[in-house]
């Protein structure tokens, strides 16, 4: 699909952060064409729940969990996370959230795109929300989203009595400001601890070892 839905360095840069045990029960919220879930599934886990909102695209991750053979490991719910009431509460929860607000920046002619990077659907305190209700106390959850954005963000951590345990910041470059993050969050951590950064590129504009390193997916979408 030349103009649908694409997985950018976000998705298994947030796959990477991802820390399991084998026990875990994972619930993903807003799930796009499944490719975090696909990356996950060389760690350790029980099972993920991946729910997305659009049937087009919960029908493609049906496929990619399908052609990676994860269908007894890997569930696609087609559902509003908003409404989505599993009924259990889950170990780890997870998202790559739309980043941009209603209403900013352009728009794309593909619906998938837009509503994959624009909150048209839900927003960021949407889904810390429903991460605040189905995690259990002892859990933990992870997300990337925008620098610009960390005020937002933090407010719906905190509006959800949810604690930062770990933030790493990404920049393209070593020179460069950060303009993504990754986050870990818990209800119990008593301070936040900043990680060194995520260098995407060295000097001479090749992935950075460590960013090569995680970018050797072995997952087909």
């Amino acid at each position: 699909k030349k103009k649908g839905y694409r997985f950018s360095v976000d998705a298994p840069l947030l796959a990477d952060f991802i820390q399991t045990k084998h026990t875990d029960e994972i619930l993903e919220l807003g799930a796009g064409n499944g490719i975090v879930s696909l990356l996950l599934s060389i760690k350790p886990f029980k099972h993920i729940t991946a729910v997305e909102i659009q049937e087009s695209l919960a029908d493609i991750a049906r496929r990619n969990v399908k052609l990676n053979k994860l269908e007894e490991k890997v569930s696609i719910v087609r559902e509003d996370l908003r409404q989505y009431q599993p009924g259990k509460k889950f170990d780890v929860v997870f998202s790559n959230p739309p980043y941009l607000k209603k209403g900013e920046g352009h728009l794309s002619s593909s619906e998938e795109k837009s509503i994959a990077k624009h909150e048209l659907k839900c927003n960021i305190f949407d889904i810390l929300k429903k991460t605040g209700e189905l995690l259990k106390s002892e859990g933990k959850a992870y997300f990337v989203f925008l620098v610009k954005r960390k005020e937002d963000f933090l407010q719906a951590v905190e509006r959800n009595q949810l604690k930062v345990k770990y933030i790493r910041f990404v920049s393209p470059r070593q020179d460069s400001p950060a303009n993504f993050f990754l986050i870990e969050c818990d209800f119990s951590s008593k301070k936040d601890v900043i990680l060194p950064p995520f260098i995407l590129y060295d000097d001479e504009g090749n992935y950075t070892l460590e960013a090569e390193k995680i970018f050797k997916g072995r997952v087909q979408a």
